[in-house]
């Protein structure tokens, strides 16, 4: 038998080699075979075919004109939403449905995914002129048109357009190069359509479609089981019950397990489990829950067990993870930034409702009327409008919206998909980052090495054993598994001896409470039981001596030393003792890349924690190889160590890593890292790793994640590593400093003019021409909607909004340039001109100084680590231009002002030209002291930044030390509400402490 030599085993050996090409036409073992001989390693991007149909696909239905259209399907409707009629579900599972039943019922129901509520273009284009800042906008638009001031009119409502096409543009450009790549990680179904089994993407799924659900997939919808696949016989039982209503309606899975214990409730499951399925992403429980005929499969959980069909009940939308789904959609929750956004906003509003009280007030005092005279700017309604427009950055939703769209984009085409904009600003603030081990630290390419094999025990028939006590499905292995049977290659009479008679009985997967897998099967009558798992599990099964139990448990701490996983053997016939085989070692070797990227995110001020479900000693291995701190621990001291409160928020915060976690180990771990202050990133591939990726500040999907991951992580990386992750932060980082530059430029811009203009309303009765004031406003934000392409360097730490900061060296910067307008204005009060050379006119002159100061400052705001980008100075040299030409030619000066002016001012007065015109030479002496201003104000902001106590002023306390709120806490956790009947039998509540086994369940 352990050779599979002899006449039978020549024979077997024959029939195998000429077995047909189709593997899946092969039975279990001639499968295995075959897999074994012909793996190739899958390292390849998916065909460009491929690729074509899915962009294809994205188009489907919608005639290229047809922009306005949400929808994918012309011809979908609500009709009747979600009730799918009962004899949609009446499909043979060998004929399945035909493509005119399919086509039918998606005009019904549409496409099987849940999508964001999609948004018709031109409404989202309207919502750009929507918000507290814009809003003021629009009543300075009312203002001028009741001023009849039609240049300002028609100067401010193209502000407005202008922001809202480059904001609409920029993030539909954004959103189409992220769709463009999600194709790359859409849900694969197995459907029976006419008569075959079809590769089919889950989205085209409609109810009534008959789905086979095996081993290691997603379940594409929900789903009710049929019968197992390996006896399609099962399906007239299936019938039958259906007709009798015997069969369980769908329900919430979370009180499904309640159900079943109640008395006189529910169906009776029929006949044994067909599958199991990962349902803790829906109800928090880490064990796989068993399947029976009739019962409901859930979408995105994940089959842990079996293979079955199954046919679905309704499509994506309508679904359980669907309907819940559909009661957050309209929560359009942007968090902190949009909190900050909204901060700086009502600041600036607030700053310009002081200004215009303070100009209405000089304006009483001046005898000055509210809307009269008509043709001049000294009037109280045209004070107003000035200041309006200003006082109001009109432009910072938008270049805010579209530096986080630009950036979006570029991440994208690095292989990170930004699911959600403010997880830019999240991730460029984090300061820990909590990282899976195997496929993010490692690359997930385990190899086996010399295994260990007991006295007197063939190692080939070891390695037959464990691959015994494997999956043998071969479209989706377990990667242990896989690495398990493909190394019966080294073995050639290992896979002799399964190519024996071998039968499969039943198989048991890996599940977290045995920690092992057994597979029953059988031999010319013999009952065969091998297992395969955790070192010390299956030591407990055998009988074996203590010298070899000993040595055993002495080689497994060595190879964990060594930073192998072991992997225990040992089988048992009929009804013998078990006998330990010896152990298999494993290696997951660390990616080239990753101790050099754990030293840039330390450099970065980001400290790595992995979390791992291996053991302790192999996390430590792993750790000391890729230069990672080794205070690593074992999960139980976190959960059941007794220790509680602030003891148990250092332990998490000082630790390296976990090691034998689970996913409620993981939430827990982010949770007590917010909860000091910390910004916590978390990375995950399963289904499971979905609630401490919601929990997270910035949840992250890594390469190869399920879908369940997926859709719960703000970023999903499409490239492999920690390498992306780090990229990632930079990228984040740059992005937030165009953000913070841009904001700094903005408030200083509105102060400045505020400050200068309100004073010269109030002492000496004049103001820039609105006509004017609205060039400028145009032009600043024509050439700072450049900065969402501009070069920004990638702080060294953790980046946060320090707004007390960003405001003392905004208004510092501000009374600056007010003060270099005021100068120059003071000038043009000399009998010699002052800074006018030749001729020229006061408002052209106080324009240009104004437009070439302000252009200016966002050279300054966006500091000198990197050289400005081309798109950046191209666009200020544009309105630099304009502005130039602007004072040259006297476009909107108003030509000579026509009402006194002040003494001494005589001599200039009769010096300016009737056309407004300015002469070349002043024109180049408002430059030079435009240059020298913006000199003058880089020195300032330079020292500012050097100042100690600026420096840190508004920065967060990343570990904060609430330790009396912790400890009360930890407490509480060890409480419970008991309900007991006291001696009258009337009810009551009584708090208690929990009992050890309590705590332990928690």
């Amino acid at each position: 038998m352990e050779n599979g030599s002899g006449p039978e085993g020549q024979e077997r050996s024959r029939k195998w080699s000429q077995a047909p090409g189709n593997i899946e036409d092969l039975d279990e073992y001639t499968a295995l075979q075959k897999y074994i001989s012909t793996y190739r390693d899958p390292r390849a991007a998916d065909s460009a075919e491929n690729q074509a149909k899915d962009g294809a696909d994205a188009h489907k239905d919608k005639a290229w004109w047809q922009f306005w259209r949400s929808g994918t399907s012309a011809q979908a409707t609500d009709k009747d939403a979600g009730v799918v009629p009962e004899e949609w579900l009446d499909a043979d599972i060998k004929q399945g449905l035909t493509n005119a039943q399919v086509e039918e019922r998606r005009r019904r129901f549409g496409w099987n995914e849940i999508t964001t509520e999609k948004e018709n273009l031109f409404i989202k284009f309207l919502m750009f002129f929507t918000g507290p800042i814009l809003y003021v906008m629009e009543v300075a638009v009312v203002l001028a048109a009741g001023l009849r001031d039609w240049i300002d009119l028609g100067v401010i409502i193209g502000i407005l357009l202008l922001n809202a096409a480059v904001g609409w543009y920029q993030e539909k450009q954004a959103a189409d190069v992220v769709a463009s790549l999600k194709g790359d990680i859409a849900m694969k179904a197995i459907a029976i359509r006419q008569g075959q089994e079809q590769d089919i993407k889950a989205r085209e799924l409609v109810p009534g479609d008959i789905v086979i659900i095996e081993e290691g997939q997603t379940v594409p919808a929900d789903a009710r089981l049929i019968c197992d696949y390996d006896t399609p016989e099962d399906f007239e039982k299936y019938k039958e019950l259906r007709e009798q209503h015997a069969l369980d309606p769908e329900e919430d899975p979370a009180g499904s397990e309640e159900k079943e214990g109640e008395e006189g409730e529910g169906v009776a499951h029929q006949g044994h489990s067909i599958i199991a399925t990962d349902q803790s992403a829906i109800t928090g429980e880490s064990l796989a829950v068993d399947k029976f005929m009739g019962d409901v499969v859930y979408y995105t959980t994940g089959c842990k067990r079996g293979k079955a069909y199954a046919v679905c009940l309704t499509s994506a939308k309508f679904s359980f993870v669907g309907r819940t789904a559909t009661l957050v959609q309209g929560a359009k929750d942007q968090g902190h930034f949009k909190a900050i956004m909204n901060s700086i906003g009502t600041a600036l509003l607030v700053l310009v409702m002081f200004w215009i009280l303070a100009a209405w007030i000089g304006g009483f005092f001046r005898h000055l009327k509210i809307a009269t005279p008509s043709e001049s700017d000294n009037n109280l309604l045209h004070w107003t409008l000035i200041l309006f427009i200003i006082g109001v950055p009109v432009g910072l939703p938008v270049v805010t919206t579209t530096t986080l769209a630009v950036g979006a984009a570029y991440l994208a085409k690095q292989k990170a998909i930004v699911q959600k904009l403010t997880a830019i600003e999240s991730l460029a603030g984090v300061d820990v980052l909590c990282s899976d081990k195997t496929g993010t630290l490692t690359a997930n390419q385990l190899s086996i090495r010399e295994p260990y094999v007991s006295e007197g025990e063939d190692v080939n028939w070891m390695m037959a054993c464990a691959a015994l006590a494997s999956s043998h499905n071969i479209k989706s292995l377990d990667p242990i598994d896989k690495v398990t049977i493909l190394t019966l290659k080294r073995y050639p009479k290992a896979r002799d001896i399964l190519k024996d008679d071998w039968k499969t009985e039943k198989f048991t997967p890996f599940d977290p409470v045995s920690k092992r897998i057994t597979t029953i099967c059988t031999l010319r009558g013999d009952r065969f039981t091998c297992a395969k798992g955790a070192p010390k599990a299956i030591l407990n099964l055998s009988s074996c001596t203590k010298e070899q139990a000993d040595l055993f448990r002495d080689k497994a701490t060595e190879f964990a030393r060594r930073g192998f996983r072991s992997l225990g053997v040992a089988y048992q016939k009929n009804n013998e003792p078990w006998v330990l085989l010896g152990m298999l070692s494993m290696f997951d070797p660390p990616r080239e890349d990753t101790a050099q990227t754990i030293v840039e995110a330390q450099q970065l001020g980001v400290p790595v924690k992995m979390l791992t479900g291996d053991a302790i000693a192999i996390a430590k291995e792993t750790c000391k190889m890729l230069a990672l701190g080794t205070k690593v621990y074992n999960s139980q001291k976190l959960i059941h160590g007794g220790l509680s409160g602030s003891t148990q928020h250092d332990l998490v915060e000082r630790a390296d890593g976990f090691a034998e976690v689970f996913p409620e180990h993981k939430y827990q771990v982010v949770e007590m890292l917010q909860q000091r202050g910390h910004l916590t990133a978390m990375t995950g591939d399963g289904v499971n790793d979905a609630p401490s990726l919601k929990k997270a500040d910035c949840g992250i999907a890594v390469e190869g994640a399920s879908e369940a991951a997926q859709a719960a992580a703000d970023i999903v990386f499409l490239a492999p590593g920690l390498s992306t992750i780090v990229f990632a932060i930079k990228t984040a980082r740059q992005i937030f400093q165009r953000m913070k530059s841009y904001i700094q430029y903005r408030i200083a811009l509105c102060l400045h003019l505020e400050i200068y203009l309100v004073f010269s309303m109030i002492v000496i009765q004049e103001t820039i021409r609105a006509d004017l004031i609205v060039f400028i406003a145009l032009f600043a934000d024509l050439a700072t909607v450049a900065i969402a392409y501009d070069n920004a360097h990638s702080e060294q730490r953790p980046v946060e909004w320090q707004l007390p900061k960003i405001w003392v060296i905004s208004v510092v910067l501000g009374i600056e340039l007010a003060i270099a307008t005021w100068i120059v204005r003071g000038t043009l009060f000399l009998p010699s001109g002052g800074i006018v050379q030749n001729f020229g006119n006061i408002q052209e002159i106080l324009f240009l100084e104004v437009a070439l100061t302000e252009n200016w400052l966002i050279f300054v705001t966006r500091g000198a680590n990197t050289l400005p980008s081309w798109q950046l100075v191209g666009a200020i040299f544009v309105v630099d231009v304009l502005a130039t030409l602007f004072c040259i030619f006297g476009w909107l000066s108003g030509g000579i002002t026509t009402e006194p002016l002040p003494s001494p001012m005589g001599a200039f007065y009769h010096r300016q030209t009737p056309h407004g015109w300015t002469d070349v030479v002043t024109v180049v002496v408002v430059w030079a002291y435009s240059i020298g201003v913006i000199i003058f104000v880089a020195i300032t902001y330079f020292l500012l930044n050097q100042i100690p106590g600026l420096a840190d002023l508004g920065r967060k306390n990343r570990s904060l030390h609430d330790t009396q709120m912790e400890n009360i806490i930890g407490h509480l956790s060890k409480l419970a509400i008991k309900h007991e009947n006291d001696e009258h039998g009337e009810s009551r509540w009584v708090i208690v402490g929990k009992s050890s086994e309590e705590a332990e369940d928690d």
